[in-house]
């Protein structure tokens, strides 16, 4: 493990030992990793085992699994995300609603299931869910706005399983935890495990909180696991996985798909991804609470790091608060150090003569080849950037992204002006 230096050590165990004191947390335990390496642990208060093979309940962090299993379907095809669901799941309450909906908390859904308080009580089987949720509306249109729904996901997990052909958990084993390694990441607790607490508000007592198996809600946040093992489920989701889900499908999954005017812009949710204003500009992952746990899992693709937490109270934590604060700390004191320049090997022939500068208008553009990509930069900010595809040249971020651009060549083969969209680039001011 590259670990930080003593200084750096001390601030991060500063940090949670406040929010530990802050929130009388009867423990919590917390990592950072960068570069796909664990670089600093610390763990306060009695646990069972060790501190890194311990056990405690994820909660929500539970809903990005299952998301990982819908957007692995509709990689491979079997799943459309703006399909209704009932096209997979049949008669089923809310068969309107797409997958993407769902997944972003914007289908208008119940933000509960009805009935007992499920994250307490034993779950029921789908069924008993199904015929639940019969006659129960959703309290907003579709697509309206940003609602956050457990009961969705128990849809999602549904949904998943169905289209795989085995339970959500199995999918969950075969699809997830086992590629990935995930060893200590269990349906039930499995011994070391921590027990959770509720923290009486005046009493400053503890009291036990039962460890509830939700089944049709599972998918909503059921899974436990440990500090070694989110750790290694953050660095997927920085680097992504050949054999789980690629980079690319993350990508796509962290653009913002809902929000709430509350949130004044500094959160959105994606396709099963909290995301936040913060850090390098948007962290990415998702928190964490069931009866007697908090935790969060969080990163910072663009510093290549990811904070994880664990802790056995009810209340008392935010854990995307200190996680960000956590990957801050390590940032502002040990910086993340940039990839190293590359020399372009060669420049793709759809783009020979391209690389230079283009006028759009009068205001000049430098194009520059970065890698096998092409950028355009304004006064050295970057605006708009392009690549090869099939054959095609395509935008791929800032506001050219997803349209073709057209090289416009001379007789001679030379390029004499570029095409996107109706934006016209040429080598004088207004060709002149």
């Amino acid at each position: 493990m590259s670990a930080v230096s003593g200084a750096t050590g001390r601030r991060l165990q500063a940090r949670l030992a406040r929010a530990q004191v802050e929130g009388r947390l009867p423990s919590v335990v917390a990592g950072l990793v960068r570069d796909g390496e664990l670089i600093w642990t610390s763990s306060i208060g009695d646990l069972p085992g060790p501190a890194l093979d311990t056990q405690f309940r994820i909660g929500s962090i539970t809903k990005t699994l299952t998301a990982v299993l819908v957007l692995q379907e509709v990689r491979r095809g079997a799943l459309t995300l703006d399909a209704p669901i009932g096209g997979v799941l049949g008669d089923v309450p809310y068969a309107d609603v797409s997958a993407r909906s769902l997944l972003a908390h914007s289908s208008g859904l119940t933000s509960e299931s009805v009935g007992d308080w499920w994250e307490r009580s034993d779950g029921v089987s789908w069924d008993e869910l199904v015929a639940a949720h019969r006659d129960v509306d959703t309290v907003f249109p579709d697509r309206q706005q940003f609602h956050y729904s457990n009961l969705a996901y128990a849809l999602l997990g549904q949904l998943a399983a169905h289209s795989i052909g085995l339970t959500w958990w199995e999918a969950v084993q075969q699809r997830i935890t086992g590629p990935l390694g995930m060893t200590r990441t269990s349906y039930l607790a499995e011994t070391p495990a921590a027990q959770g607490h509720s923290v009486h508000p005046y009493d400053r007592t503890l009291a036990d909180e039962p460890a509830t198996d939700t089944r049709s809600m599972a998918p909503a946040g059921q899974l436990w696991s440990t500090i070694t093992d989110l750790a290694t489920y953050a660095t997927f989701l920085i680097d992504g996985h050949p054999d789980v889900l690629g980079l690319d499908d993350l990508l796509l999954a962290s653009h913002p798909q809902s929000s709430d005017r509350e949130f004044d812009l500094a959160y959105a949710h994606g396709l099963g991804f909290m995301l936040y204003a913060a850090g390098s500009g948007l962290v990415v992952g998702h928190t964490g609470s069931m009866p007697g746990f908090l935790a969060g899992c969080l990163v910072d693709r663009s510093r290549r790091t990811g904070a994880v937490l664990l802790s056995n109270a009810t209340t008392g934590l935010a854990p995307d608060e200190v996680a960000i604060e956590l990957m801050d700390l390590v940032e502002e004191h040990e910086p993340t150090i940039p990839r190293p320049w590359v020399p372009t090997i060669a420049v793709p022939d759809a783009l020979l003569g391209v690389p230079g500068v283009w006028h759009w208008g009068n205001t000049p553009f430098t194009f520059a080849m970065v890698g096998d990509e092409l950028v355009a930069s304004r006064r050295e900010s970057e605006k708009h950037r392009f690549a090869v595809r099939h054959g095609r040249i395509i935008g791929t971020s800032g506001y050219h992204a997803g349209e073709q651009l057209h090289v416009v060549r001379d007789d001679d083969g030379m390029v004499d002006h570029l095409v996107c969209a109706t934006f016209v680039y040429t080598k004088r001011p207004y060709g002149r």
